[in-house]
């Protein structure tokens, strides 16, 4: 009875809605069309209508998801085994079979938890073809079809910008009309789709949607089944048929995947909005999540085992399938008497930790992680940094209570400036609850240049010291930090806790007296050596208002704000304290921001400020958040937020500076996606950047980037001072990487 009356009261609101849109605009008419009025824009411009409640008219569901795949290799060469994230093939075997059973929650908009309860197939570790999971969470009257605003939907608002429609056929169902309507891209490009929907004429909703495109190394067909009308799940899939063709340098491979959803329990908007009056009065946890991200379910309940699926499977195997389980079991029951040499044993152990991510799971010690020693994703260039490469370790450990152990080793190496870096980064969350923990940083820093030492010098007589013996322009750096932060509040942090530096010339120098001049003060003649250490309490504030959280058991984790992120950053250096051999204080001010106005476009601006004061012996400039990056990662590096032409010298050369950075990002921007080439651009980006201290007012730096599934690429101009500077280049690989 609580169905059915949730039931009546959406068809009354769905009535009134009509009527209201009729009397309004003319159209979105609950009747079938008229032979004038029967054109592919009218219908779609009716189901756009009702599109933004159908999207929303669901709250909150939970459904197992089961889905059944099948991957037949066509083609693989040498390279087949190398790439990131796919599933590894047996000798002589090109059919696999692979099925998994999840609970499924979701939360709108489009909040999205899974957890595999059980899973088995012919492949190790189950893994079939990279990203295919993301097409069985498909909201059809969302703006975009996948996540992270990926393919723009046929009924996004804008959509006739980049679509044009066509009526295929009209059929009869029971008395109404249902409008089989064909979309077809008006131009090329990786974020638009072709194919067809089935549209009632008597709700104006999709009972079915195949759309075909391209993403990343995948060439896809989906195909989606809705509920039927009047049923409980009317405005969800019902089963999901996708096929996709990996293709990469040579090696393709087919996956066909069926899934079928049952679902458990299914909250209407109504009943959202008749909770929302309580939920208002629980204003403490107004921005908890949590209900939305976790699922309530046995941890310890993954089985992998057969008789689990006999249990579970929606859909019965075919003939076929039973076949591949069988033969795969023979090779297993004949590998187990014919076991490979151990050389062979050892040679694949190596090849796997030089090609592919690799995770130990050690039981009461923890995970350890770390990326493929060969993988150009692990480079990067920039104009400001050159090339450079990086590698990744990882070490996790997790306590009762839900605390946390981190371990992040990672090394690097700069190719034009011939440098190597390391550090090692860690973390301990003792508190969860409130992000309490204490951090570790110790590493070797950019080579720092210090002005300051050549002025000094040079202010002295020529002849009291041999200059062919001083070198003091560059030095090697050595930090180590260790703070401690908490979450005092919902969204204010509080970090406190020691920094230290000691910086070492590059090419050691000889302070020889030479001439007849005066000899300067031991004070003076202390100012210059090859060694300076600095020690500094230090102290950050930071805060993000309204921002929405969810607890991951007793872990706190932070989600999003629509509001801009404050940060203050206090440090105060003390002479003396473990040789330290200068006094200073710094002061940063910064704030950043990202708006999001709908499908794959978004501003990020960025806006900062610091200064040293209260100088003595200082002889170096480090800031904290106006520093040059050795290893820049990604697309996303700071959200534009940094400098890619700026010399590196001049972070260090100023004891003030003021910055800002604004990105807008979109697709279909400049380029019209009309050429061969660049259908692949999946984003665009316009870069501008403003930089003022003393002896650089300003500096200007603008760019323009495009990002694809394989790289990022981006060109930037910059001016100082009024004239022009140079012009660069950033890039990254992002192939598997997003």
């Amino acid at each position: 009875m609580r169905w059915r009356a949730g039931k009546i009261g959406l068809t009354i609101f769905v009535c009134l809605f009509s009527f209201v849109s009729e009397g309004l605009a003319g159209h979105a008419a609950k009747r079938p069309l008229t032979a004038e009025e029967l054109t592919a824009d009218s219908i779609v411009g009716r189901v756009m209508t009702f599109a933004p409640l159908y999207e929303t008219i669901v709250s909150d569901y939970r459904a197992g998801l089961y889905i059944k795949g099948r991957l037949n290799i066509l083609k693989k060469n040498f390279i087949f085994r190398y790439v990131p994230k796919l599933f590894r093939s047996q000798r002589g075997v090109r059919e696999y079979m692979l099925e998994t059973y999840s609970d499924l929650h979701y939360t709108a908009p489009n909040i999205y938890d899974q957890k595999v309860k059980a899973s088995q197939g012919t492949v190790r570790g189950n893994r079939g073809l990279p990203g295919m999971l993301e097409y069985f969470n498909v909201n059809i009257y969302s703006a975009a079809l996948l996540g992270n605003d990926r393919l723009l939907s046929p009924l996004a608002k804008n959509a006739r910008s980049f679509y044009r429609y066509q009526v295929d056929s009209v059929m009869d169902n029971h008395g109404s009309s249902d409008y089989r309507i064909r979309f077809i891209p008006k131009t090329k490009s990786d974020q638009l789709v072709g194919g067809y929907m089935t549209v009632s004429g008597n709700v104006w909703s999709v009972r079915e949607i195949r759309f075909s495109g391209r993403s990343e190394m995948l060439t896809f067909t989906c195909f989606i089944r809705m509920g039927q009308v009047g049923a409980k799940d009317e405005f969800l899939p019902a089963c999901y048929e996708v096929e996709a063709l990996f293709n990469f340098l040579g090696n393709k491979v087919m996956g066909k995947y069926t899934a079928s959803l049952d679902y458990k329990s299914i909250q209407l908007k109504e009943k959202e909005e008749r909770e929302k009056e309580e939920k208002r009065k629980r204003k403490k946890n107004r921005y908890n999540l949590s209900e939305s991200f976790t699922l309530q379910c046995d941890t310890n309940a993954y089985r992998t085992d057969a008789s689990t699926f006999g249990v579970l499977r929606p859909i019965p195997l075919s003939e076929h399938e039973k076949r591949l389980y069988l033969d795969n079991q023979l090779r297993h029951d004949t590998a187990t008497v014919r076991k490979p040499s151990k050389s062979r044993v050892f040679w694949g152990t190596m090849g796997d930790l030089f090609l592919e991510d690799y995770r130990f799971n050690i039981s009461n010690v923890g995970n350890i992680r770390f990326s493929p020693f060969i993988n150009p994703l692990l480079f990067s260039y920039s104009g400001g940094n050159g090339l450079s490469y990086r590698q990744d370790f990882r070490y996790n450990r997790l306590f009762r209570g839900d605390k946390l152990l981190r371990v992040r080793p990672r090394f690097g190496y700069n190719f034009t400036r011939k440098e190597f870096y390391w550090s090692v980064n860690a973390d301990f969350d003792f508190w969860p609850q409130h992000r309490g923990a204490i951090h570790m940083r110790v590493g070797s820093g950019n080579r720092i240049y210090s002005s300051k030492v050549m002025d000094d010098l040079k202010a002295m007589p020529d002849s009291i010291f041999n200059f062919d013996l001083i070198h003091l322009d560059y030095f090697k750096d050595l930090y180590f930090n260790i703070t401690s932060s908490v979450e005092l509040v919902n969204g204010l942090t509080v970090e406190a806790g020691l920094t230290a530096h000691r910086r070492t010339a590059e090419n050691p120098s000889q302070f020889i007296l030479v001439g007849n001049s005066p000899l300067p003060t031991p004070d003076v003649l202390d100012k210059f050596r090859n060694k300076y250490v600095s020690f500094a309490p230090r102290v950050r504030v930071e805060w993000t208002p309204a921002l929405y959280y969810y607890m991951n058991g007793k872990r706190k984790i932070n989600y999003h704000s629509k509001f801009p992120t404050f940060s203050i950053d206090y440090e105060r250096g003390i002479k003396g304290v473990f040789r330290s051999t200068g006094e200073y204080e710094r002061v940063e001010f910064d704030f950043q921001h990202q708006i999001r106005l709908g499908l794959m476009r978004n501003i990020y601006y960025r806006f900062g400020m610091g200064a040293f004061t209260n100088k003595k012996e200082l002889y170096f400039v480090d800031f904290a958040n106006f520093a040059r990056h050795n290893l820049p990662v990604g697309w996303n590096d700071e959200i534009g937020g940094v400098f890619q032409l700026l010399d590196g010298r001049w972070y260090n050369s100023s004891n003030r500076y003021i910055r800002g950075h604004f990105t807008y990002e979109a697709p279909f921007l400049v380029l019209r996606h009309l050429m061969k080439y660049t259908r692949y651009v999946q984003n665009e980006r316009i870069y501008a950047s403003v930089l003022s201290m003393p002896r650089l007012r300003p500096y200007v730096e603008l760019g323009y980037g495009i990002g694809t599934h394989i790289f990022d690429v981006g060109v930037f101009v910059s001016c100082e001072n009024g004239k022009f500077g140079e012009v660069g280049c950033k890039f990254t690989f992002e192939l598997f990487n997003r």
